[in-house]
């Protein structure tokens, strides 16, 4: 680093002296030596006098969308802000289409000038550049015409004729408005990471520690730094967002020890993706560590213990190494050990950092956690001294983070683990709501708040609190207790098996029957010449029988997902011997590609159609879920298929799919488009798809049965120029339509009249129930068998296909037998699944006070401190009016106003039956058993269902108990005829799906359910659900519709972020086209 600072230096002090206008530091395959030149160039400008604008340009070495050393475009640009270029951007590599989803990450979020010159496609097999100036121009033109770009040009391969033909195609357009974040903490590692409230706590890994770890000082010590990795690993793996890194031990060469150790993290991807705390008590040590890390690091720490010049030296150095800094609560004077001290040193140290210019939102404050109950009584405000001044930091010091040491504040319960995570999770529970939003902790060794005993948790709390003089004496009376702590089987029918082998194999796909499959494969091959007339004569005959049979409705999606299975497994036993061959191949009817788009988890309907199709002679290439476009579309040209298929069931999945359609227009890309999937419908793939791609044919597929015969014509010569003029024409009347209802629609109220005609009730004359028990309860492993009579099977049946009610569809006279074996089936499975212990069941729901605070915002309170705001729930209210005498709806209706002075309450709830099902299915899928694994999927997608209303039945009559008399019988249970709702983020009530985060934070759902949210907000596993809990008597669901841009715009205020990002998030439920 100093080497390469040293020649920058020279190289900066030369171009400046010589002239030049603008400093570029460019092609930057790897971010540290960006951080040198930087730190270079700067230190010129400041010894000289004399500063000039600096442009970074980085450079995107591959198609993995990552800088030489690993870094995302998005990381990259956290990592080197601290310059405050004049512009950040991307150069040379890759081609200017390659590099375009690169630059649009770039302009999302860079409050500066974006740039790009990209080379003239990729060289040829001599080192040249085949890309005309034309050809590269009309890429190029895309990204002014969308606004991605401030400052366009060339690399590798151009010529003043390519920059001439650049400058008239991107001339007619505006340049690209900066971006505009909120501040917040940015941090990176090989990934960005971005402190948003939703997150709620960081987890600083506290485990790569000298002064914390006995193992890892030994494996320090003896210079086992392999196997010291392995300790960073296991931090990752276990959640820590951010890794502490502490070399401070007399007997090692420190400096050499942190350069060391963090070099060889560099060199792992899979721990190097998260930022790092470089941790030193001596400045030295911090330097050596900062000069070696190429994302954007944290000290820890800086403080006013050796005054102010120290001090601001130090800050200066951390703006120049591009580092976040902890500041200890540490002046001349001392370690401050009071509230008033506490905020007075950081309030200090806050004025004199934003003076000289550096960042609030990197500074994160450490007001010393102390240990509690030591004996000593000044000691006994130590803990209420923090808290205390959490809150004051992030009431009054804007941007600021806090963060401390959690260990220390049970130092003096050393050796005896259990009551030190009792006072470790009681300290945080209150430290977190008071604002702390960052910790050093060991998150694998804290207990759940809500299961510590009750009295050791009330005692703990006493000390934590100081709410009592004999506290300590009181925990420790209690501490030492903790220490350590027969039916006949039908006989089948076998005749079939006497018949010639191709009808047996006939047979056994019409039926589904795999038992004798690999058997006569192997008899059909010794009889065929080659391996693939086996394929190609009886088992495409029996497929054929399969589609003609489920085409004319004779047979039905669960039947034909059986008949795949046995055709897979046939064909496994094929293919080794056709491999062997090497000159043997089936001519598929066309290729297919299919996803479930990026950020959305749901897969169950896109296999069952995958399988349709392969049944029918497709070859489908499935690339699973979450799929970023790039991906979807570089396969897709790879493999030079014939369709694309999108799939998705989360509204988020819906703009992906539009901006998915986009880029296949922009790349010019010739391929029919298929759309499906729960949320997905004709008039969104007419409105907001199909104009976005007009190179072919983008069309809505509703069910698995309609992609055969959709696919068929897709693909035809004969036939698809019909079908593409059908589905444009009928689009093209759907829109008509939706524009022409427009003037004549129901009325559409301001936010201010829709407020006024809000629902209401006499809060006056209602006492809204208290729950038996408050608080957060989580429901470990609970038992699948209590769940299955709470099924609902109508939905069941639906995701196979099969119209109609349960139990009636099983006496169906069209469907009634295919439903029965389904049934069946499922109830063998689903035994299965219980009785194995491979399918899990978690949950957690929560009941807290809540109290309607303005018009559409619920505030939830902390039932043990009720003055205590956990988090504010955003609503949205209906706009439209449904009849002249209705009123407005939103969710926060059902709540009583805080003004009210009447107590109420809300309920939270998460639920998974999920866990393991993904890895069950997986199983499946690799012994060629499509049937099974959807089955498996579906099953636990109802399971879930089940546990939801199951927990929603034994919250109203046990939990909260307002209707402890409720007597309701299944079907009552599908038809809400109880009290109460159970609204969800994402679902018509309350359409917005980012407010499912407040939900999963106020909830650990991560660790009390083992939940997890995507970053398009579906839940994982897959087969989750989670809601609100109301218990207001007159509570329905409702739909808010259509809202206005008054309503969005206070909406946006209310959640603190931009219009356009929550814009883009109601998309669906817009009343107005968004600019």
């Amino acid at each position: 680093f100093d080497e390469l600072a040293e020649n920058y230096y020279e190289a900066a002090k030369g171009l400046a002296e010589g002239g030049a206008d603008i400093i570029l530091i460019e092609t930057v395959f790897d971010t540290l030596n960006a951080k040198a030149a930087i730190f270079a160039v700067q230190q010129y400008f400041e010894d000289s006098g004399r500063e000039l604008p600096i442009m970074i340009s980085g450079t995107i070495t591959d198609a993995s969308g990552r800088t030489l050393s690993g870094q995302t475009a998005e990381a990259f640009w956290i990592s080197v802000a601290h310059a405050r270029p004049l512009s950040i951007g991307l150069n040379c590599a890759l081609g200017a289409d390659a590099l375009r989803p690169h630059v649009e990450a770039l302009s999302r979020i860079a409050p500066v000038h974006v740039s790009a010159h990209p080379n003239a496609g990729l060289p040829n097999e001599f080192g040249e550049y085949d890309q005309t100036p034309e050809e590269m121009a009309a890429i190029l033109e895309g990204f002014a015409q969308d606004g991605l770009i401030n400052i366009i040009g060339g690399c590798c391969g151009t010529t003043p004729d390519h920059i001439r033909a650049i400058a008239e195609a991107v001339s007619p357009f505006p340049a690209r408005k900066p971006a505009k974040p909120t501040p917040t903490l940015r941090l990176s590692g090989l990934e960005p990471f971005i402190y948003t409230p939703e997150i709620n706590f960081v987890n600083v890994g506290e485990r790569t520690n000298v002064t914390g770890s006995r193992r890892f000082l030994r494996l320090i010590k003896e210079e086992k730094f392999e196997e010291a990795l392995d300790v960073a690993r296991d931090q990752v793996e276990n959640g820590a967002q951010v890794i502490d890194v502490n070399m401070d031990e007399g007997m090692l060469d420190s400096a050499e020890a942190m350069q060391t150790f963090l070099n060889l993290i560099a060199s792992e991807p899979d721990i190097a993706r998260v930022p790092l705390m470089v941790d030193s008590s001596k400045w030295e040590v911090i330097e050596a560590g900062l000069k070696c890390t190429q994302g954007k690091a944290v000290v820890n720490s800086i403080s006013l213990k050796e005054g102010e010049e120290a001090f601001l030296h130090h800050a200066r150095l951390c703006m120049r190494y591009g580092a976040a800094v902890v500041v200890m609560a540490f002046d001349e004077q001392g370690q401050a050990d009071t509230f008033e001290r506490k905020i007075e040193i950081c309030e200090r140290s806050y004025r004199l950092l934003t003076g000289i210019g550096f960042p609030p939102e990197d500074i994160i404050f450490d007001p010393n956690i102390f240990a509690v109950a030591t004996g000593i009584d000044e000691h006994n405000n130590y803990a209420v001294d923090f808290i205390n001044a959490t809150r004051w930091i992030r009431e009054n010091l804007p941007y600021a983070s806090v963060s401390g040491g959690v260990s220390n504040v049970s130092f003096s319960f050393r050796g005896n683990d259990p009551v030190r995570e009792a006072i470790h999770s009681v300290f945080l529970y209150h430290a977190i709501q008071a604002g702390m939003n960052m910790g050093i902790v060991n998150p694998g060794q804290l207990v759940i708040y809500d299961e510590i005993d009750p009295e050791l948790r009330e005692r703990v709390e006493d000390v934590v609190l100081n709410r009592r003089d004999d506290a300590t004496e009181r925990l420790l009376e209690i501490a030492d207790n903790y220490r350590g702590d027969s039916q006949q089987k039908k006989v089948e029918d076998l005749e079939w098996r006497s018949w010639p082998v191709e009808k047996r194999l006939e047979h056994a796909l019409v039926k589904g029957i795999t038992t004798f499959i690999v058997e006569d494969t192997e008899e059909a091959r010794l009889k065929a010449a080659r391996p693939i007339e086996v394929i190609e004569g009886p088992l495409m005959s029996g497929m054929n029988v399969v589609g003609d049979l489920f085409g004319a409705g004779k047979m039905f999606l669960p039947q034909v997902v059986k008949s795949a299975r046995v055709m897979k497994q046939a064909v496994a036993h094929l293919i080794p011997y056709i491999e062997a061959e090497k000159d043997g191949k089936q001519e598929a009817k066309g290729k297919i590609l299919m996803a479930t788009v990026k950020g959305d988890v749901h897969d169950i309907g896109k296999n069952i159609v995958g399988v349709v199709l392969q049944c029918n002679n497709f070859e489908v290439i499935d690339l699973g879920v979450m799929v970023p476009c790039e991906k979807i579309l570089d396969t897709a040209e790879k493999e030079n298929v014939d369709i694309i298929g999108l799939s998705g069931l989360i509204t988020p999945s819906l703009d992906e799919m539009v901006h998915v359609a986009s880029e296949m227009q922009r790349r010019g890309m010739k391929v029919p488009l298929m759309i499906g999937g729960a949320t997905t419908s004709k008039a969104h793939t007419a409105v907001k798809i199909e104009p976005r791609y007009k190179n072919d044919l983008t069309i809505y597929v509703t069910d698995a049965s309609r992609s055969v015969g959709v696919a068929t014509r897709l693909i035809s010569d004969t036939l698809k120029d019909e079908l593409v003029r059908e589905v444009r024409a009928e689009y093209e009347e759907v829109r008509e339509r939706r524009a022409q209802a427009r003037p004549n629609a129901r009325r559409v109220f301001t936010y201010e009249e829709a407020k006024a005609r809000a629902f209401s009730t006499d809060w006056s004359t209602y006492t809204p129930p208290a729950p038996v028990k408050p608080g957060l309860t989580v429901l470990e492993d609970y038992p699948l068998d209590t769940l299955v009579d709470y099924i609902d099977w109508t939905p069941f049946f639906i995701s196979w296909d099969l119209a109609g009610k349960y139990p009636r569809i099983l006496e169906d006279e069209t469907v009634g037998e295919a439903a029965r074996t389904l049934f069946s089936d499922a109830q063998k499975m689903l035994r299965h699944m219980i009785d194995s212990g491979r399918i899990k069941a978690r949950g957690v729901f929560a009941l807290y006070p809540a109290a309607r605070v303005g018009s559409d915002d619920i505030e939830v309170y902390d039932p043990e401190h009720p003055d205590r705001v956990l988090t504010t729930l955003n609503h949205l209210r209906q706009q439209t009016e449904r009849n002249p005498d209705a009123p407005t709806f939103s969710l926060a209706d059902y709540v009583a106003p805080r003004e009210s002075g009447v107590q109420d309450w809300i309920g939270a709830f998460a639920v998974t039956a999920g866990i393991g099902a993904e890895e069950m299915a997986k199983e499946y899928e690799a012994a060629h058993d499509d049937y099974s694994a959807i089955m498996v999927k579906a099953l636990a997608d109802r399971l879930a269902e089940a546990f939801a209303e199951h927990l929603h039945e034994r919250v109203r009559k046990e939990f909260w108990g307002y209707a402890a008399d409720e007597h309701l019988k299944n079907d009552d249970l599908i038809r809400e005829k109880y009290r109460g709702i159970r609204p969800a983020p994402g679902y018509p009530a309350c359409p917005d799906h980012t407010e499912k985060r407040k939900l999963f934070n106020l909830l650990d759902a991560g660790n009390n359910a083992g939940m997890a949210l995507t970053e398009h907000f579906a839940m994982m596993p897959a087969a989750s659900v989670s809601g609100w809990y109301f218990s207001h008597p007159e509570a329905r669901y409702f739909a808010v519709g259509k809202i206005q841009k008054d309503q969005v715009e206070d909406y946006a205020r209310r959640k603190g972020i931009s219009l356009r990002e929550i814009e883009r998030w109601l998309s669906p439920n817009l009343g107005y086209e968004p600019e």
